[in-house]
């Protein structure tokens, strides 16, 4: 979960790094990856773990077949909880590819643009302009229903989900373990 969405950000932050420059001379090595894996795993440990500790809870989700943060509960320690969530592990790494891809996409076309537009620049743009757009649109097909959800059930108390409906985002976010592999390799 975290440690996927924060892993795709990472790697697009590292592709910035890597093409863009915005720091230089920057090239990537061993122990850039080390730190990357080792903040998503830390960051994800760190919103993980409040739950066990009284801010907020997990309780079975959908189907019962499998478990999740408490959004069904109204209250503010479930509430609070649930929009720190959704800031941290959806739209701040959402927020850090958007940036990342849109910045190499228009230095991507900056490059192609002096390079006088050749037939080989004009297709290499668009490999990877195709290869952005379908990233993103994977990470939105995966996680936006799973985000939305909580976030509706969250700060909609009243609202009653049939047990199967309830299940879906879940199952979609699941995916990404099965699409990410296909799309980043």
């Amino acid at each position: 979960g975290i440690v996927g969405l924060w892993s795709l950000a990472i790697l697009a932050l590292e592709r910035y790094l890597v093409v863009c420059r915005p720091l230089g001379d920057f090239r990537f090595q061993h122990r850039h990856a080390t730190s990357g894996c080792a903040f998503t795993w830390g960051w994800s440990l760190l919103w993980t773990t409040p739950p066990l500790l009284g801010w907020s809870s997990y309780v079975p989700e959908g189907l019962r077949t499998s478990c999740g943060p408490n959004w069904y509960t109204g209250g503010s320690n479930n509430s609070s909880y649930i929009l720190a969530l959704f800031v941290t592990c959806f739209v701040m790494p959402l927020s850090l590819i958007l940036f990342s891809y849109a910045n190499l996409l228009l230095t991507l076309r900056a490059a192609a643009a002096q390079q006088q537009e050749s037939d080989r620049t004009q297709q290499a743009e668009r490999e990877v302009t195709r290869m952005v757009v379908v990233m993103v649109v994977a990470f939105l097909t995966c996680w936006l229903p799973y985000a939305t959800f909580a976030l509706v059930v969250a700060t909609n108390k009243d609202i009653v989900i049939q047990p199967a409906l309830a299940s879906l985002p879940s199952y979609f976010s699941k995916t990404a373990t099965v699409y990410n592999p296909i799309i980043y390799v």
